[in-house]
């Protein structure tokens, strides 16, 4: 899983997308740039592939599909990206928590998470405090399990019913754009 991340000249973070098995990162690439605004955290060990920039760029004009395939899951990205933006603004810190820990849930798949508070509070670009206080309630609630520096999903779906809309509404667009193509 690889963290999308936006830094500010003071050096504070935010995570703006996420990518694991499903996707990859370096979308401006695809569009024929060369460089990008955003930094690329890997957050869990997996397998990868890498491509040179230019055979990527070959790949692509030589394969339509492999094109196609990449657009498509930079629309899913972008529009990712635009709700996430969304929620940062308008749900809580326990809902964004609920989300993220969803979000990464899916591309990691697996029910521990390997996450510490300051980690945490970096990528939901809040106070560390607040996280606490969210990760606090969410573990009393019994839907997760914190222990120095792992996170452990205990209650899937009450964990999707304490997020926001947010995680529902992404989920349930890439089921329709995924739907239509299949039609």
């Amino acid at each position: 899983m690889a963290s999308i991340l936006n830094v500010m000249n003071d050096g504070k973070s935010v995570e703006v997308g996420l990518a694991g098995p499903e996707g990859f990162v370096g979308i401006p690439l695809i569009a024929g740039f060369r460089t990008s605004a955003t930094r690329i955290v890997v957050q869990a060990v997996g397998t990868a592939l890498r491509a040179n920039a230019d055979d990527l760029q070959i790949a692509l004009r030589n394969c339509p599909q492999l094109l196609a395939e990449l657009l498509r899951y930079s629309q899913e990205a972008t529009m990712e990206v635009t709700q996430i933006a969304a929620c940062n603004r308008l749900h809580d810190v326990e809902q964004r928590l609920a989300r993220w820990l969803l979000m990464t849930q899916d591309r990691v798949r697996s029910d521990k998470l390997p996450l510490t508070q300051e980690f945490l509070s970096q990528m939901l670009g809040t106070r560390r405090s607040s996280v606490s206080v969210a990760a606090a309630t969410l573990q009393k609630a019994g839907l997760i399990q914190y222990n120095r520096g792992h996170v452990s999903v205990v209650n899937r779906k009450a964990l999707e019913n304490a997020s926001c809309e947010c995680y529902g509404v992404i989920q349930k667009q890439i089921q329709n754009w995924r739907g239509e193509l299949d039609q």
